[in-house]
């Protein structure tokens, strides 16, 4: 059987599958299902400095090929993630790999809950900067969409933790390897992507819309496409380690974002149909190296034929 171990910069992992931010809650809710030690690591959803209730409902339909979701980044705010039983302590108890994702309304929050885990990081493997937040005192716009905005964001973020550092990038842009390069430069450690693509549905009987803020999060198979695409293009910019994920639902997705230069990726809209997803991704991943003769996993990493 191939070596699957799998290295981020400075993070070593046991494999390259983890679970997508917003996916796979806490890991409290799974521990049921399997040992969470199985996978590379547990994303747990985004922690703020302050608890946060989330968009009112509905805030999830299904679409074609995926899912539609406005969320709204509903979290208990890092004090009660560091105290709460079911959070953090928990999670000490797993063994696992932690990547804690964390975003804020201002460059000041982001800072401050990078520097709270950063003095209670046991157990906390690194963290995930989601830089897709609507900057509140820029007027709403996202700090991933805008090159200076990112780069304010993940400058200061950099020098509140020690922690090894994940930009986490919109594909809302129109050129991805440009934030890519910025995140580098910022002095992240790893990039991952990509979040989900801004969409909307409407109900024809109803004729409103489905989800309560109007358009939502486009998750699932029918952006894998694209996700792909940006996977390979960041690899051609950037030297830093690179986590692919959109649409995987099996091993054979999973080497697709390998192949296009991702060094690991993260299972996220197929554990809501079926959470054993990661562990089978892993699987199949562990077939498709042991049919071509591959001794590591990393054999395959940017390995596509040109």
């Amino acid at each position: 059987m191939a070596d699957l171990t799998t290295k981020l910069g400075p993070i070593t992992l046991k494999n390259p599958v983890m679970t997508a931010s917003g996916t796979f809650g806490y890991g409290f809710e799974y521990k049921d299902y399997y040992d969470l030690r199985e996978l590379g690591a547990v994303v747990v959803k985004g922690i703020a400095t302050f608890p946060s209730h989330g968009n009112p409902t509905p805030r999830v339909a299904e679409v074609t090929s995926g899912m539609l979701n406005a969320i709204g980044l509903q979290g208990p705010g890092v004090d009660k993630f560091l105290s709460g039983a079911e959070y953090m302590p928990f999670l000490r108890t797993t063994g696992a790999d932690v990547i804690v994702n964390i975003w804020g309304r201002t460059i000041e929050e982001y800072c401050e809950v990078a520097a709270r885990l950063d003095a209670e990081r046991t157990g906390i493997t690194a963290l995930e900067v989601n830089i897709s937040c609507p900057n509140i005192k820029e007027g709403g716009v996202a700090f991933g969409t805008d090159l200076k905005l990112a780069a304010k964001v993940l400058n200061a973020v950099r020098k509140s933790t020690t922690l090894p550092l994940i930009t986490k990038l919109s594909p809302n842009v129109t050129n991805i390897a440009d934030f890519a390069r910025c995140a580098e430069d910022c002095g992240s450690d790893i990039i991952s992507l990509i979040n989900t693509i801004t969409g909307m549905a409407i109900d024809i009987k109803t004729r409103r819309p489905k989800i309560a803020n109007l358009t939502g999060g486009l998750s699932g198979p029918g952006i894998k496409p694209i996700a792909i695409r940006m996977v390979y293009q960041v690899a051609q910019a950037v030297k830093v380690p690179i986590i692919g994920m959109g649409g995987i639902v099996d091993g054979a997705d999973a080497i697709e974002f390998m192949l296009a230069g991702a060094s690991a990726v993260a299972v996220g809209t197929a554990i809501f149909a079926d959470p054993y997803a990661p562990l089978k991704v892993i699987a199949g991943i562990n077939e498709y190296l042991d049919a071509n003769n591959c001794k590591s996993v990393s054999e395959i990493v940017g390995a596509i034929r040109l």
